[in-house]
């Protein structure tokens, strides 16, 4: 794989990684927009997302501590979100083994993208809408009202990002709007769901598949494109909360519907 193309990989996976607008699917239409000139290799885009991880570890390097030895000192909340995470990151990590061959055979092409997209845009602009419509409801702001009940529902609905185009941080986003969180905690969550969800993905798919990966000097492509994913996923990380506080999500929504639309009258 050139290195250019390694590293405008890395760049759409850093971007798209916590956007609410599916990293995985603008990875396949970046495969098709380059005429499949190897990057479309599910394996490798699977991998760089080790680069997103990284960037949610140093940017929540002080929570993470302060949690870590919280949970040292049997503190209930640091123990709670600790729970709260393993609780949602089971579903996905079990439905992902049953199911991990069937998605990357059938699901990494530009149709079920396009109708992810769509779907998901529809869905969170619903879910936006319903919540703005009801002005006396107290949504939950901050971490320590992440309940393991909250986080399993987040969990199972997380389930629903296998599909490639949904986006992981859309569905765990919008799954924990419905359990009362605001969307700036629920986004937090999500962020801090990826070091599990998307940490067991990516050492997983790496293992598997290190032969190909390493093969032939590709080993320097995909150093490149871990590193540019990390360095954008660590910029886009806060600058996306910025906007969600002041914004929400469903600005996101228009764009999902309107690339999914693209998608299905120009490129399928």
């Amino acid at each position: 794989m050139p290195l250019w193309i390694a590293s405008l990989l890395g760049v759409v996976e850093g971007l798209t990684e916590f956007l609410p607008v599916s990293s995985t699917g603008h990875l396949i239409l970046a495969d098709r927009l380059l005429g499949g000139a190897g990057a479309g290799d599910a394996s490798f885009d699977i991998v760089i997302q080790l680069g997103a991880v990284l960037a949610v570890l140093l940017h929540y390097r002080a929570l993470l501590r302060e949690r870590l030895a919280g949970a040292l000192r049997r503190d209930a909340v640091a123990l709670r979100l600790a729970a709260s995470l393993l609780v949602a990151f089971l579903p996905v990590a079990v439905l992902g083994l049953l199911v991990r061959r069937a998605v990357k055979a059938h699901l990494f092409g530009l149709v079920p993208v396009a109708g992810a997209l769509i779907v998901g845009g529809v869905v969170m602009i619903a879910v936006e809408r319903w919540l703005r419509s009801r002005p006396g409801r107290d949504a939950l702001d901050g971490l320590e009202h992440v309940t393991p009940r909250r986080a399993l529902l987040i969990g199972l609905g997380q389930c629903a990002a296998l599909w490639p185009g949904t986006s992981r941080s859309m569905v765990t986003i919008v799954s924990g709007q419905l359990t009362g969180l605001s969307t700036p905690t629920a986004a937090e969550f999500s962020f801090l769901l990826a070091l599990p969800a998307l940490g067991a993905a990516t050492v997983f798919e790496g293992w598997k598949a290190r032969r190909e990966l390493l093969a032939g000097g590709n080993g320097t492509a995909l150093a490149v494109g871990l590193v540019v994913s990390f360095f954008v996923a660590w910029a886009a990380l806060a600058s996306f909360l910025t906007f969600v506080k002041r914004r929400g999500v469903e600005p996101f929504g228009y764009y999902r519907i309107g690339l999914g639309v693209l998608i299905l009258l120009f490129l399928r």
